[in-house]
């Protein structure tokens, strides 16, 4: 039965890193769908409400469902813009959410994507106008990632959540 991980937060809390590293850690069989890559690179559209990013990204995780045994999303992806992606999400993948909200201060974000190779692209003027404070879902279950917990505790804790006793 395949399972969907849904890593969302503000733009540079982390949960890129987190989303690739986790992807090394299940392995094979697991699709990594970065809302970021999809909307920016493949498509080059803004994230606005009704973006053609949306139907991809419902088109990878269905996919997702039906080709792999784990889909990590990962990406900003606000809840009003992505409702209906969320929706797609309850529907096919029903109890197999793993969702995980990086509540993230903006000055930590701030200073995360100060340290990024792609750093010069954009800065604290536009973090700030997309910033949106504890953007939970309504319908989705999220725990909450903060700033104090390091990669290795976010992945090991992720990874317990989806594997269950299997893992130990």
């Amino acid at each position: 039965m395949s399972e969907i991980v849904i890593l969302r937060g503000n733009s540079g809390s982390g949960k890129s890193t987190v989303a690739e590293a986790l992807q090394k850690k299940i392995g094979s069989g697991t699709l990594l769908i970065s809302q970021d890559y999809v909307r920016r690179e493949m498509l080059r559209v803004k994230d606005r409400p009704n973006n053609q990013a949306i139907d991809l990204l419902k088109n990878l995780v269905i996919y997702g469902n039906q080709n792999c045994k784990v889909s990590i999303l990962d990406g900003i992806l606000y809840t009003d813009i992505y409702e209906d992606l969320f929706v797609q999400i309850e529907k096919i993948f029903n109890e197999k959410i793993f969702a995980y909200y990086f509540d993230i201060p903006f000055e930590e974000t701030l200073k995360r994507h100060n340290q990024k190779p792609n750093s010069h692209e954009f800065g604290e003027v536009e973090m700030r106008t997309w910033w949106r404070e504890k953007d939970f879902l309504k319908n989705i279950s999220e725990k909450i990632i903060y700033k104090e917990m390091n990669i290795n505790n976010i992945v090991d804790l992720i990874y317990q959540d989806i594997m269950g006793d299997s893992c130990t």
